[in-house]
């Protein structure tokens, strides 16, 4: 028989519909390490939505938790819907995918805003440098000095993502590779349980507009120079894992970090050859400066801090889903509402 998770559903119960893209493309693996996650976390998957844009990343959804709700918004406006659905359910969880083109160009100022007001999902950036569902043209977070060969050459420096959310405030922000399973499931499994917004942006190869050795978006390079600021460990409460333990027999023995987070999770950071504090927002920024100015590919959970309030919070909301409130709870008595209009006198 198969096996069962914590709420005895198996693996398969979390997949979706067979995918649509172009075969080996990296947005499929993503897709896998998500249902993987799911399955060891045991989520409830009609307590969860799954968001997206447009763009083939934004297509995935449809591959992952089946049996959960899910919405595929307007082009760069998959925050704005993400917003609606959180302020009116809190009780929900949310994993959103984007991609390169529907977060770095026409979604760039949702982006910054839905980090500022720090809505609790998983954002989830599968970065690829180009526009693979509209034949591969350049996008904002493409190499300078990479040629295509059907759209010459681009002579623009690429937005860094994991460097915008920083900026941004964003309090869990990692980048990672869609060729490191284990790294990805670790990530999302930490990201899933952080109350705040947790950006993920994970180079995700296109295999058929961008896979040469000499672009940093392709298998190659990545399997080539990505270097882990450290290895991780997710130690959630009530939950055995049915792997083997992680071990970096190929690294130095190194100190380790423990972030706790919210729910009693705790997310060990064993470091490796780099010193990097993922607690110091300096340090993160600092990081990825040189990662751009050396070449260098680095993974890893790059910053974190403690939550801090989320939009519900900062609102006052109730706990009760707004959607579950009757129009008698949710229409004020005419007393209040004189009292209230009473201040604007």
């Amino acid at each position: 028989m198969a096996k069962t998770n914590a709420i005895g559903l198996t693996r398969d119960a979390y997949r979706g519909r067979k995918s649509t893209l172009c075969p080996g493309c990296g947005h499929d693996s993503i897709s896998n390490q998500i249902i993987s996650m799911a399955y060891d976390v045991g989520i409830e998957q009609h307590k969860l939505i799954k968001m997206s844009g447009i763009g083939c990343s934004s297509k995935t959804p449809a591959y992952f938790l089946g049996k959960s709700h899910g919405f595929n918004a307007l082009h760069g406006r998959m925050p704005s819907v993400v917003t609606g659905a959180l302020i009116g359910n809190r009780e929900l969880k949310c994993v959103a995918v984007s991609g390169d083109g529907d977060t770095g160009s026409i979604g760039m100022g949702q982006f910054k805003h839905v980090i500022r007001r720090n809505i609790p999902f998983v954002y989830i950036i599968e970065n690829n440098g180009v526009y693979g569902l509209t034949k591969g043209q350049f996008s904002a977070t493409a190499d300078e000095g990479q040629a295509l060969k059907y759209y010459g050459r681009n002579d623009l420096p690429p937005i860094d993502l994991a460097m915008e959310a920083i900026i941004g405030g964003a309090t869990f922000v990692a980048r990672s590779f869609s060729g490191d399973a284990k790294q990805v499931q670790s990530l999302l499994k930490a990201a899933i349980r952080h109350n705040g917004i947790a950006v993920l942006d994970i180079i995700s190869p296109c295999v058929t507009f961008n896979n040469a050795a000499t672009s940093t978006k392709s298998y190659p390079y990545g399997k080539e120079h990505q270097i882990s600021l450290h290895d991780i460990q997710v130690m959630m409460p009530g939950y055995v894992q049915d792997r083997e333990e992680i071990a970096i027999d190929d690294y130095p023995a190194g100190e380790i970090i423990e972030v706790d987070m919210h729910d009693g999770t705790i997310v060990q950071l064993k470091k490796l050859g780099r010193e990097h504090d993922p607690r110091s927002r300096a340090r993160a920024l600092s990081v990825l400066e040189e990662a751009q100015r050396d070449h260098l590919f680095l993974t890893g959970l790059i910053y974190y801090e403690e939550p801090r309030r989320t939009l519900a919070d900062v609102e006052n909301l109730i706990d009760t889903p707004l959607a579950d409130i009757n129009d008698a709870q949710a229409r004020p008595s005419k007393d209040k509402l004189d009292a209230l209009m009473a201040q604007f006198k």
